[in-house]
């Protein structure tokens, strides 16, 4: 189960966070095994976000976790998907947007883990 959870400085509008929303569930498919079928999304928008000790206008920290492990050549095929998006959708620059990956071998769900 993944689940792609943003921190976005903007406030979103409903259409485009269905359509930011669809757009990461096609993209989750870049990791072999993982489908939107099981992708949990999450939005923290007007989000207040400093770099470098200043307030953006326009930045994104997307936090990317999966069950179990992908390569660094599919992750960075999903990289370059979110990243188009966010800059697509929102008009967020490539370079204010950023991405983290977590990879865990325990996945808790409906009392057991997988």
């Amino acid at each position: 189960m993944p689940f792609i959870n943003s921190k976005i400085s903007v406030k979103l509008t409903e259409e485009q966070e269905k359509k930011i929303k669809n757009r990461l569930g096609k993209a989750i498919a870049l990791i072999p095994g993982k489908t939107e079928s099981w992708l949990m999304v999450g939005f923290e928008d007007d989000y207040k976000l400093y770099f470098k000790g200043e307030a953006c206008e326009k930045i994104v920290f997307v936090e990317v976790s999966i069950f179990g492990s992908a390569s660094k050549t599919a992750l960075n095929s999903l990289t370059v998907e979110i990243c188009d998006i966010y800059n697509e959708e929102l008009g967020v620059p490539k370079d204010k947007i950023y991405v983290k990956y977590s990879e865990t071998p325990n996945w808790g769900w409906n009392g057991s883990n997988f």
